[in-house]
């Protein structure tokens, strides 16, 4: 039988800020997992720490709350352990950018079949709205008592240097363009980061719904626009087609790069760069160790109905011994 969004939802109490973003996140990600059709028991959601690391508790699949900053390792974790699981990590900027960084990095360069959702608001909305590592240099939203002194660190161009094999952006209030984006993040094969603009109604009064919807911005030509626009009605096109044409994923990466910057205040939303021609970490362990595909930790009986362990882990050490 076919799910609906509604078979993922739980009875679980949800305490979020009347306006948040995250429900609107939370309902994306419940009407993606309809729309992939794979039973829950093969869905994994991992969360760090913070507003957005409550999902978890609200999306009926199996779930993982984990240390601040540590979804990533977690999430990794759990891949390896079991590769036919599809593991989302959902998890905010404060905790991604800030405690999680190094994390963050390493788990681009590794490319496991993973898709990382990133809940940007700017500001760590659990704890009073302190300035997240994606605020920018300068700005005070009324839970500071003075201007920002950090400069900010740009997700988008981080991802894109850490490895990541996808790399695109969506908007909480756009359900239509989110839902779609988290679909093309699951089914892209690789580690898929996906920056989710997201006002915070409560700690952050400038980045407010207000000024994501304002339309009376000017584009370079001097036109005018408005602050987000989709990138499928323009010509970019950030998608590799050959993977062994060096020249063309140096081109799709410098303009993802320069797309990022966004110099003019405008927020483009879709796919900046996918490259599904990277092998996955999945497909360079099983070069090596052939029988992990068949046989992964997460598939093999720990012990019998006694306690006795049974698991035999003889072919993969057989397989690791140095001559």
């Amino acid at each position: 039988m076919a799910l609906k969004a509604s078979d993922f939802r739980t009875d679980v109490h949800n305490d979020w800020c009347p306006g948040c973003g995250d429900f609107g996140i939370l309902s994306a990600v419940q009407m993606a997992l309809a729309d992939l059709a794979r039973p829950r028991n093969e869905i994994a959601i991992v969360s760090g720490i913070g507003c957005s690391g409550k999902s978890f508790q609200y999306i009926n699949t199996y779930g993982v709350h984990t240390l601040h900053g540590r979804l990533l390792p977690f999430a990794t974790g759990v891949k390896l352990a079991n590769p036919d699981l599809e593991v989302i990590a959902v998890g905010g900027d404060g905790d991604g950018l800030g405690i999680g960084a190094g994390h963050f990095v390493n788990s681009g360069r590794r490319n496991l079949d993973i898709a990382y959702l990133f809940f940007n608001n700017s500001v760590y909305g659990l704890t009073k709205g302190q300035a997240a590592p994606t605020l920018k240099l300068g700005m005070k939203p009324k839970s500071l008592p003075k201007p920002n002194i950090n400069e900010s660190i740009n997700p988008i161009a981080l991802a894109l240097s850490s490895g990541y094999t996808f790399v695109g952006r969506s908007y909480s209030y756009d359900m239509k363009h989110l839902k779609e984006m988290i679909l093309k993040a699951i089914n892209h094969k690789g580690f898929a980061f996906l920056d989710i603009h997201q006002p915070c109604p409560t700690y952050n009064d400038l980045n407010t719904k207000e000024w994501y919807a304002a339309n009376d911005l000017v584009d370079k030509s001097g036109s005018p626009t408005s602050r987000l626009y989709n990138l499928d009605n323009s010509n970019f096109d950030g998608v590799v087609k050959d993977g062994n044409d060096s020249d063309e994923i140096t081109e799709k990466m410098t303009n993802a790069f320069a797309l990022s910057m966004n110099t003019d205040e405008r927020l483009p939303l879709g796919v900046f760069y996918q490259n599904e021609h990277v092998p996955s970490y999945e497909e360079r362990l099983s070069s090596r160790v052939p029988s992990y595909r068949s046989s992964p930790p997460g598939r093999q009986l720990i012990s019998d109905s006694n306690g006795v362990p049974v698991a035999n882990v003889s072919a993969l050490f057989d397989e690791l011994v140095m001559s």
